[in-house]
């Protein structure tokens, strides 16, 4: 199957040259009048997009659909293949919470959950929200919380129907089962207060930034508790697992600040923990009046767990409790009535660590697999000897497991059921190691089907993402077999940028250090090669996001490696977005990317890999571009204007397509089965690109 470019012909894009000087420099761009002076006002209703722009976007739109016309058929069938793994009226594990336990569960053939509850000892079902129900009417419709008040009579939700993260609330009456009149709009982070009808809620503001909380009792209007002034921190609002305590954390990537508030009066004045620095990381987790702080003060660069009393919380009172180790990251932790349960990583892999606090005895909660990945939660109760674990692997269904901390015992509560089969025997998973230019070593995990071969004929899916601090876990997923078992590797390249080995692997590709996300790839797909998973020129890279700059820069630098690139939501006009301060994210960025605005060596480093100004004329392998109109998080122009700047330069024939999701954001179709389409598209493409059917 190859792209007959014959069919129709390829939008061009029109050029409106744009000039800007920065630091001495001049900033051409043929393509900035597809940003949207009134971007705003789209993001809460798409309609208002200027026509020329919409006529674009459309015309793109209609291309990349008759160029894929001829994949309908497969795509049909890659969509049953994958709807067909799903189980139809899958449920989750009841979580307890005093007298009731809480769920969700799918009726078979629907695309949204009922939130469920039953008597903690056993009894009949309440719904207390009916998903599908609620949808009805919507082209898109993605929950935002659902939040149960603390004695369990009322339900905060909230929802966003066009895919811009604006997300309006209500609260539900569980017993009358009818809604508030009030509309809470914008609301980014909630939680109740201990008298379980007022709350304490995050609005975002007209820029989409998070950065006042509120303070909302029935009846009356909100007020204002806490703003923050500085656009480059976020505020987000939460509660201990005691229910003592409602924490008000505003932070960015790197620098953090959290303000405790009594739960039973949040209007008190806030103790603050310790006032920010830069790069100073940490987070507090409550054991009554006892404070656990993990940081990276001290030079803990992995972090460490230290302790405080409320009564003298500021940094020159910590007391070191769990000590920083360089070659052990403290991912996350948690602490109930008599235990403290933390999540660790070492080379890549993950293990739960669980702490008497009175006795400071430890043990491990071990596995086998040479890879595999795990995820802890604390759930709703403090007062418990119980928490839950889930754990997978690349050839492993997800399972879910309740630990009993005082008899070490594991209790399966779960296994991930796949309707039309699977046999994990017929799987090969391998954890490999990709050498550098500059002496390091790349952790691969691969996934293979045990009859395919290794003589370098196999196709490669090479999925990165290395940005964030964002480890990619090695955990199951069903829709991978589809390739899978069309004889591709599928593989996740776990490149710097992200945490698996450690914090050092993130801190050392900010700024400057970019470049090494994107060696670290090209390396990964050059190791595949030499060793026989697959061949140069059989790659298909994937990524989305942040994970699309990496797909955008090392097409720049690597064409011939690869035969197609698949870049949803991508973040590949990163020069022109770090010099606009108005956009949502731009101001909390800098500490990633440098700021180009201040900052002429950072305004330098950015430019010399930003996807986007680094398009040159050279033979560009298929791309495969997906976006989101409302998307809040990478604004649609920024792959429209890659797309158009590609096409124009490229001096091959292959096709260059974008689509993108008029009515919907970062994330995509909403709906478990709808979703489903994308993915049938996207590995259609990488079928594709590599002339499988």
């Amino acid at each position: 199957m190859t792209f007959d470019l014959g069919k129709l012909p390829a939008p061009v894009a029109e050029k409106r040259t744009s000039k800007t000087l920065h630091h001495g420099k001049e900033l051409s761009d043929s393509y900035a009048w597809l940003r949207a002076d009134n971007w705003q006002d789209v993001m809460r209703d798409p309609e208002v997009l200027p026509q020329d722009i919409r006529d674009y976007l459309e015309a793109e739109n209609t291309y990349y659909e008759t160029l894929m016309e001829d994949t309908k058929p497969l795509q049909e069938a890659l969509f049953e293949e994958l709807k067909g793994r799903v189980k139809q009226d899958d449920s989750s594990v009841a979580s307890p919470d005093g007298p009731f336990a809480y769920a969700s569960r799918y009726e078979e053939g629907k695309e949204y959950p009922l939130f469920t509850r039953a008597p903690r000892e056993g009894g009949d079902e309440t719904i207390l929200f009916d998903g599908p129900k609620e949808a009805e009417g919507t082209e898109y419709f993605a929950l935002g919380l659902m939040s149960h008040s603390p004695d369990h009579k009322n339900l905060a939700w909230s929802v966003d129907t066009n895919g811009s993260e604006f997300h309006h609330m209500r609260i539900r009456d569980l017993d009358a089962g009818t809604d508030s009149e009030e509309l809470v709009r914008d609301v980014g982070s909630f939680t109740w207060c201990s008298d379980a009808k007022s709350y304490v809620y995050v609005k975002v503001d007209e820029n989409h930034r998070p950065n006042a909380a509120y303070f909302k009792a029935p009846g009356k209007d909100e007020e204002l508790i806490f703003e923050e002034k500085d656009p480059r921190f976020y505020v987000h609002v939460g509660k201990s697992l005691d229910g003592k305590w409602i924490q008000i954390h505003t932070g960015q990537n790197d620098e953090d600040e959290v303000h405790l508030l009594p739960a039973d009066n949040p209007k008190a004045e806030a103790i603050l923990v310790t006032p920010r620095r830069a790069e100073h990381e940490y987070s507090v987790d409550m054991h009554r009046d006892t404070l656990y702080i993990t940081t990276n003060s001290g030079g803990a660069e992995n972090f460490r767990i230290m302790t405080a009393n409320i009564s003298a919380p500021h940094e020159e009172d910590w007391k070191e409790l769990i000590p920083h180790r360089p070659h052990v990251l403290l991912d996350s932790s948690f602490v109930i009535k008599d235990f403290m349960v933390r999540l660790e990583r070492e080379d890549a892999l993950p293990r739960i660590v669980v702490r008497h606090i009175a006795s400071g005895e430890e043990h491990i909660v071990s596995f086998d697999e040479e890879a595999y990945s795990l995820g802890v939660g604390s759930g709703y109760e403090f007062d418990t000897t119980n928490f839950r674990f889930s754990y997978s692997s690349p050839s492993t269904p997800a399972q879910v497991w309740d630990y009993d901390l005082e008899t070490r015992e594991r209790m399966l509560r779960k296994e991930q059921e796949i309707p039309s089969g699977h046999d994990a025997s017929n799987y090969v998973v391998r954890r490999l190691q990709a050498p550098t230019e500059d002496w390091e070593n790349v952790p691969l995990t691969v996934l293979y089907h045990e009859d395919t071969p290794l003589d370098g004929s196999a196709p490669c899916l090479l999925y990165g993402y290395g940005s964030y601090g964002m480890g990619m876990p090695a955990s199951f997923s069903t829709n991978r077999l589809s390739l899978v078992d069309r004889g591709f590797v599928y593989c996740t390249a776990h490149v710097r940028g992200g945490d698996e080995k450690g914090r050092h692997w993130y801190e050392q590709t900010k700024k400057a250090g970019k470049s090494k996300t994107f060696k670290d790839f090209n390396a990964s797909g050059n190791y595949l090669a030499s060793e026989g998973f697959t061949s140069r020129g059989k790659i298909v890279a994937m990524g989305g996001s942040a994970g699309g700059l990496l797909m955008g820069a090392v097409v720049n630098m690597e064409p011939d490696l690869y035969s197609g690139i698949i870049a949803q939501v991508p973040f590949v006009d990163v020069l022109n977005t770090m010099l606009d301060a108005s956009l949502p994210l731009t101001p909390g960025e800098w500490s990633q990317w440098g700021n180009p605005i201040e900052s002429a060596d950072e305004y330098d480093i950015i430019a010399s890999y930003s996807p986007y100004e680094n398009v040159i004329e050279q033979d560009y392998p298929p791309i495969f571009a997906l976006s989101g109109l409302t998307d809040p998080r990478v604004q649609y122009w920024e792959p429209s204007k890659w797309v158009a700047k590609l096409r124009d330069v490229t001096k091959g024939k292959s096709p260059i397509l974008l689509k993108t999701n008029m009515g919907s954001g970062h994330f995509g179709k909403t709906g478990r089965f709808a979703y489903l389409e994308e993915v049938a598209l996207v590995y259609s493409f990488a079928l594709k690109a590599v002339g499988k059917n």
